[in-house]
């Protein structure tokens, strides 16, 4: 995905829920911070961005963007990509992410803005997920000094209510690549 194609989401989810601040989690978030041309083919494959609202506890916000730009939509069907409207607390996070958005705002999100994952939160998320896809995005973007290993380490140790096991696992993860 490109940032140009981020924008175009966060443009309609904006128009579709009537508010301008749109919360980017998952892989596509890395755009907020790092332009696709210094990204690793790797950290751009998803044409899937994940959509969620500070203030849905019903997530009916998230149903509303599935209905009209998700996974087989026509936005989808015409454009190739696609929003995924998730609850926020679907994404493992370390303390203190609030405070550490990165604001992507520009005309291409107007009248709305991207208020998307810090690079470390957004790899750490991804290393308690867990799966094939988000080691390949965490290695990636290690790989290419995009995220400092030290800097996952910390973070990590900032996650609350994580199996001690998945601890380990993030852990044994960080050594094998630094």
């Amino acid at each position: 995905m490109k940032r140009a194609q981020l924008e175009h989401v966060l443009r309609a989810t904006s128009r579709i829920v009537g508010e301008p601040d749109v919360l980017v989690l998952g892989s596509q978030s890395i755009l907020g911070s790092v332009p696709e041309d210094r990204l690793p083919d790797a950290a751009v494959a998803s044409i899937e961005v994940d959509i969620a609202f500070l203030d849905d506890p019903e997530e009916a916000k998230a149903d509303l963007v599935d209905a009209a730009i998700g996974e087989l939509s026509r936005f989808h069907e015409t454009h190739g990509y696609y929003a995924q409207g998730i609850a926020v607390d679907v994404a493992v996070l370390p303390s203190g992410w609030q405070d550490r958005l990165v604001v992507l705002e520009s005309e291409g999100t107007a009248p709305g803005r991207g208020l998307c994952l810090e690079p470390h939160d957004c790899v750490v998320a991804k290393l308690v997920a867990g799966r094939p896809k988000d080691l390949a995005f965490a290695e990636a973007l290690i790989a290419e000094g995009l995220v400092a290993v030290s800097a996952l380490a910390a973070r990590s140790k900032a996650l609350t209510g994580v199996a001690p096991a998945t601890l380990q696992r993030i852990r044994s993860f960080l050594e094998r690549v630094s």
